[in-house]
């Protein structure tokens, strides 16, 4: 069977006359839109926005490298690999990366901080990356990232265990989630926490007491959970039919799915005679019954944030810095609703 260039059949590749010639501009705008050099009219960006989606076209990187000696590769740092990958983060990232003619490697480097360090700069050194995008810390490198001229962005948002920290870890959502439940009436509260290991767990445990005292509110009590549907279920399974709890905040999404089986396995109606909120806006809570109120993080667009703060700095442009202030929303849901006329049966 034949194959190769010429092969039938075979679509090739567009190139940069014909995304020209379609989008009514010249090649040599183009080649200013794919090094995204700044300074183009919002409606020609569209016009060849819409030209590179229609035609499919690819920028030959290889061609590219050998004509100016660079890689044209951005190495995206993670802790040694595990199980957990920050998938959104990544996506979001690597999108920032392609809209401006990079690819990217996403690299597992061993051992703490300083090893980390040192595995970037030989990245680097090598010239295997023109930029490198951590979202782990690198020990002194993160202190020298606003005077090191080496282009290196420290987003350090995992620890050595890919457990969240930093922004990812805030547990401002908590308030308002309890705010939320408090103007449906709710005054008694329960918190079905996560493994305090993780930062993110201890952020949202304290905020949840920190808003409950300042509301003038009550909490039953913080159960230790540990993330697991388990840990929802046994929690809501085991809570005395006079604590007169109306509201839970679970740790998650998956410790709201437990917590809400364990209540309907006692005969009782989420929400009507008790809400439960989660946090982390998974596909599930969505399609689960009822639905899961939750928080969404947008994940995605800090990838893409931090990833457009290092294309600025090899670019040699004043990099923007991360925006946080948006980056949750809170979600009501099915699960969550008025509080209940009557206490909680048996």
């Amino acid at each position: 069977m034949a194959s190769g260039p010429g092969a039938p059949g075979r679509k090739k590749r567009a190139t940069i006359w014909e995304v020209a010639r379609l989008a009514g501009v010249s090649h040599q705008t183009v080649s200013r839109y794919l090094k995204n050099n700044g300074g183009m009219k919002p409606s020609t960006r569209e016009k060849i926005d819409r030209a590179v989606a229609e035609l499919d076209y690819r920028p030959n990187l290889i061609a590219r490298s050998m004509r100016t000696q660079r890689s044209n590769r951005i190495a995206i740092v993670l802790p040694e690999l595990t199980g957990f990958v920050p998938t959104p983060m990544l996506k979001g990232a690597s999108a920032a990366a392609h809209e401006a003619g990079y690819t990217t490697d996403v690299v597992g480097l061993e051992g703490d901080e300083s090893r980390r360090a040192e595995g970037v700069l030989s990245l680097l050194d090598t010239e295997r990356a023109e930029g490198v995008l951590s979202f782990t810390p690198l020990a002194d490198l993160a202190g020298r990232a606003g005077t090191d001229p080496r282009p290196i962005v420290v987003f350090g948002e995992f620890d050595d265990n890919m457990h969240s920290q930093g922004e990812l870890a805030a547990g401002q959502p908590a308030e308002q989630i309890v705010r939320h439940l408090a103007g449906l009436g709710h005054r008694r509260f329960l918190h079905v926490a996560g493994a305090q290991d993780w930062a993110s767990a201890r952020n949202r445990r304290a905020v949840y007491a920190e808003t409950i005292a300042q509301l003038g509110l009550e909490s039953y009590g913080i159960v230790d959970g540990d993330w697991s549907v388990r840990s929802g279920y046994e929690a809501a399974r085991d809570l005395p039919a006079n604590s007169g709890v109306t509201a839970v905040l679970a740790a998650n999404d998956y410790v709201a799915m437990g917590a809400i089986r364990g209540f309907q396995d006692r005969g009782m109606r989420v929400p009507e005679d008790v809400s439960v909120f989660g946090w982390d806006n998974e596909q599930f809570t969505q399609y689960f019954l009822p639905t899961i109120s939750t928080v969404h993080g947008d994940r995605e667009a800090l990838g893409r944030q931090a990833m457009l703060s290092l294309l600025a700095r090899i670019r040699g442009e004043p990099h923007p810095e991360v925006n946080t202030s948006n980056l949750f929303k809170v979600i009501p849901r099915g699960s969550s609703g008025p509080v209940p006329g009557s206490p909680l049966p048996g």
